[in-house]
């Protein structure tokens, strides 16, 4: 029977969808592609849903048979709801009581699915599949749709909230929780007739604003408590790390010394450090954007592994291979973001995530596929005046953000200090913001 390439192509979809790791209980997901390939003769990317058992999506958790049946909407849109309530009979008849339930959501859910991205044109189905098989790694086009919410028993769901979840997130409630790239099109665009619905151009907020997996670990005790920072609290600008020893040049192509980019004025400059060690010169960005990585596939920005350094430890390169897509940075009109686009969490200290005439280091953690500002402009205003305060704890920079790869540092952690980190960067931002 002939296929059409968009059918092709929405059914490779609906396998790349997310499936929880129940095993491992901690909330990770795989695909369905990587599910599928477990049988035998299967690959990652052509697994087939007919292998013998019922691949479950994510977005249903496996309950308890019995009790009251749960409509898919209440599964998709609120997956904390309570577990059903046993109602007797034989443990086998509530299995199987269960399974059909889940098979049916799982229908219900597939053809919602399928009606969305059937909409799609075959270009922007080739976008978002490419974006959702690497993961992000590839650069993607928007896929835009009319914001027009899609039913599902009884209840809606923006597309973007919806593709979210099939692709990346299980457990996201509200399109509140979502930020829009800058890159994207729906980036500053709140309300318009479209929206975009590539989960790769979208993260998840971290602050108040959603209920992210805790990124600071401090008690309230600990908040209070004073910190030694007498040993190493250096800001390390420009002029500090020509001074010292450990300062090696570095041997890559710097894309912000170009002709072009020296007309125009930069926002920040960037640091890369191991330890003590500052390794390569300090990149400049000009652009709003610059992404930071370790392996990129396409990747443009400030490239850590063309960074090269003799005598490397063990723990500097173990680290280094965990950096992997790295971060993006952006300068947005209300502050400087950081979106982890790495699979392991980064961890990130600035004056304005700090608490107010409080000296106490907080340092936040921020999962994969995660965003936070990681510098306000507004509260950075109200805190100039704290420059001129004298602090016995060594120099304060209030224009410096220090992010640490996969390692922590603070009252939390073994390593009470940022040097003590394998890997992290020093984000200097420029006062002509």
């Amino acid at each position: 029977m002939f296929r059409s390439k968009r059918s092709g192509l929405v059914r490779r979809l609906w396998r790349s969808r997310v499936i929880p790791d129940r095993d491992g209980g901690d909330g990770s997901a795989r695909s369905g592609h990587d599910l599928g390939a477990t049988a035998e003769g299967a690959s990652p990317r052509r697994a087939q849903e007919s292998d013998g058992r019922t691949v479950t999506c994510c977005l249903f958790k496996e309950r308890e048979a019995g009790g009251p049946q749960l409509s898919p909407a209440a599964v998709l849109l609120d997956p904390s709801s309570p577990d059903d309530m046993t109602d007797g009979g034989s443990p086998e008849r509530r299995g199987r009581e269960a399974r059909s339930r889940l098979l049916l959501l799982e229908q219900e859910l597939k053809a919602v699915t399928y009606s969305l991205l059937k909409r799609l044109k075959e270009r922007s189905l080739d976008s978002l599949l490419e974006a959702v098989e690497s993961r992000g790694g590839m650069p993607s086009g928007c896929v835009l749709v009319a914001r027009t919410e899609v039913r599902l028993g009884g209840q809606t769901a923006p597309p973007h909230l919806l593709l979210g979840k099939l692709f990346r997130w299980p457990d996201l409630q509200h399109p509140a929780e979502l930020k829009p790239l800058c890159e994207c099109q729906s980036f500053g665009v709140a309300d318009g007739p479209t929206v975009c619905c590539n989960p790769y151009h979208f993260s998840r907020l971290c602050g108040p604003e959603s209920p992210p997996p805790p990124y600071s670990r401090l008690s309230p005790n600990d908040e209070q408590k004073p910190l030694d920072l007498s040993d190493s609290t250096l800001s390390y600008t420009e002029t500090e790390a020509t001074n010292s020893p450990n300062i090696t040049p570095g041997d890559f192509s710097d894309a912000s010394t170009s002709p072009d980019a020296v007309k125009r004025s930069h926002w920040c400059n960037v640091a890369y450090w191991e330890h003590r060690t500052r390794v390569g010169r300090l990149y400049t960005v000009y652009e709003q954007s610059v992404s930071i990585f370790y392996d990129l596939p396409q990747g443009n920005g400030f490239c850590l592994g063309q960074l090269n350094l003799e005598n490397r430890s063990e723990t500097v390169r173990r680290t280094r291979s965990k950096i992997g897509y790295g971060i993006l940075l952006s300068k947005e009109p209300d502050g400087v973001w950081a979106y982890n686009r790495s699979e392991h969490p980064i961890f990130v200290n600035s004056p304005t995530l700090d608490i107010p005439n409080c000296r106490t280091l907080i340092v936040r953690k921020v999962m994969p596929g995660y965003s936070i500002k990681v510098f306000d402009y507004e509260k950075s205003c109200l805190l100039q005046h704290t420059a001129d305060l004298d602090y016995t704890d060594g120099p304060y920079d209030p224009n410096s953000v220090r992010i640490s790869f996969a390692k922590g540092w603070g009252p939390c952690y073994s390593r009470q200090f940022i040097t003590s980190c394998p890997c992290w960067l020093e984000i200097l931002l420029s006062n002509n913001r």
